[in-house]
């Protein structure tokens, strides 16, 4: 049986790369699903974003459709967003500026079984600027090691999960500290993560949101207050296991019995 699949799109100023990643979603889900659909949500985009949006709303008008906000979100109310919208029984999202390729949804989708709830990418090689990669791997370390996350790669944001996760977790982050608070959350409840390697590109067009100095010292500062939070109270663990377990019976016997 063909899943069920959501894909999402946060953009912001990202009208060289978004066309290319839509279609290709679109193009990819006609092979993988017979019930899907894409979303993008523009994040307070100021470029050509919105004329490119409605031209693909029209070209796909059963598959595509589109948000936006004047106001930027952040990147983690972007996703929150993605995520209300969602209305698949999967959902998938990566980021709006082709760092990674929409084609390789088949090689997430292939790990889909009752065994797992998010498909994980990991980036086979960075490919960003030297500082990048530098501020990216002491970043990650520093990260996985503050909250004891078990997966490779914790901001590859090329991740396929079951929708149903987010009638029980609840994101709080507007900002890149999302992905922490996510596999956090996550992990604590008791989901069940597999992990595939995803190619990593080069950036063609815009400029990264989160990679200046301000940015990080600001995530720096709500690590903090996430490590209280989700390591020294474990309210993760408290809030969302036993209900995960609900959840995870009461899918065992919607199978059982139709």
């Amino acid at each position: 049986m063909k899943p069920s699949i959501t894909v999402f799109f946060p953009f912001s100023n990202d009208a060289g790369t978004m066309g290319v990643m839509i279609m290709r979603a679109i193009q990819t889900l006609r092979e993988l699903s017979d019930d899907y659909e894409v979303l993008a949500i523009d994040n307070g985009s100021t470029d050509d974003s919105r004329l490119i949006l409605e031209e693909l709303s029209h070209l796909y008008p059963r598959e595509f459709c589109y948000e936006n906000y004047d106001q930027a979100l952040g990147y983690g109310g972007a996703l929150r967003a993605g995520f209300a919208k969602a209305t698949k029984d999967w959902v998938c999202y990566t980021d709006g500026d082709a760092q990674y390729d929409a084609r390789e949804l088949k090689v997430l989708v292939e790990k889909i079984s009752d065994d797992v709830d998010v498909v994980q990418g990991w980036k086979i090689k960075r490919r960003d600027p030297f500082h990048r990669i530098v501020i990216g791997i002491l970043y990650q370390y520093f990260v996985k090691l503050m909250f004891g996350l078990k997966i490779k790669d914790v901001d590859c944001d090329f991740r396929l999960m079951r929708r149903e996760i987010f009638d029980i977790v609840k994101l709080e982050s507007e900002t890149g500290t999302i992905t922490f608070e996510m596999v956090k959350k996550l992990q604590d409840a008791g989901y069940r993560f597999v992990e595939v390697p995803v190619h990593h590109y080069y950036r063609q067009y815009g400029e990264s949101q989160f990679f200046n100095f301000p940015r990080v010292f600001a995530t720096l500062a709500r690590l903090f207050h996430w490590w209280w939070r989700l390591v020294v109270k474990q309210e993760a663990v408290k809030e969302y296991r036993a209900k995960r377990e609900a959840q995870v019976a009461a899918r065992k016997t919607r199978a059982t019995f139709g």
